[in-house]
């Protein structure tokens, strides 16, 4: 695909399975592209970690997208993850809650991360947000949500004057069409890229490398990550379709 010229991208990156795609996704898109990372406290702070040993390695094995990764951010936000106190940051119980979602949830933690991630952008010159959000197959997080995503699009564009885009190539996949797409954009080099280097495990653990990645493999995050690789190991591990929605 030629890559778009007209602006760059920033990637909301975490160093996870999800943002790891986008980064590759945005890299095939775009010109430049710039990372952004959040520190907000969470306790499975090895992503930041994690964060500099993907960027290191897709330059590394992908010459091609090397000249195109731009500039990583890390901006400190720990005094909202004290507010907005959850399993993530604080040693509770990963469970669900009486609102009827997982313990896990930082309350508005996405909203939070693109008005940041939109105001860096602004002095950056950039035009495109990309984020690994889904809601095909998550952890029930209502700031996931595209139509959540939309009204913040909406709200950041008047209050910024801008014409921003949150582009949100993982929306509609499951976590196999996820892996699939990573083999699309990378074929199995970016696959064991993603399974060596990146990280999702809530709870941090990075003894243990799975056939899906490191993790604990209990915790939701691990679950859902696993689910998705055996489903799509199983199935024969294809490419995704060229034509497969990108939004």
């Amino acid at each position: 695909m030629s890559p778009n010229t007209a602006t760059g991208a920033l990637v909301l990156f975490s160093g996870g399975q999800d943002s790891s795609v986008c980064l590759a996704w945005a890299l095939e898109r775009y010109e430049r592209v710039e990372t952004v990372g959040f520190d907000y406290g969470q306790r499975h702070s090895i992503e930041m970690d994690a964060r500099q040993a993907v960027r290191r390695e897709v330059a590394a094995r992908f010459p091609q997208w090397a000249d195109r990764l731009g500039e990583d951010h890390v901006l400190d936000i720990r005094s909202f993850g004290q507010v907005a106190q959850s399993a993530l940051t604080a040693d509770r119980a990963i469970e669900m809650t009486e609102r009827g979602l997982p313990s896990t949830f930082v309350p508005g933690r996405n909203l939070v991360f693109l008005i940041y991630a939109a105001a860096l952008a602004d002095r950056r010159g950039v035009d495109a947000l990309v984020g690994g959000m889904c809601e095909t197959d998550f952890s029930g997080y209502p700031d996931c949500r595209r139509d959540t995503l939309d009204a913040q699009q909406n709200a950041l564009n008047l209050g910024m004057d801008r014409n921003f885009r949150v582009e949100t190539p993982l929306m509609w996949l499951t976590k196999a069409q996820t892996w699939a797409l990573a083999k699309t954009l990378g074929g199995e080099d970016l696959v064991q890229l993603i399974i060596e280097e990146s990280h999702t495990c809530y709870q941090g653990e990075r003894g243990v490398l799975h056939a899906w990645g490191h993790g604990c493999g209990t915790c939701p995050a691990c679950e859902l990550r696993a689910k998705g690789y055996v489903e799509w190991d199983a199935a024969g591990r294809e490419a995704l379709p060229k034509e497969a929605p990108a939004q």
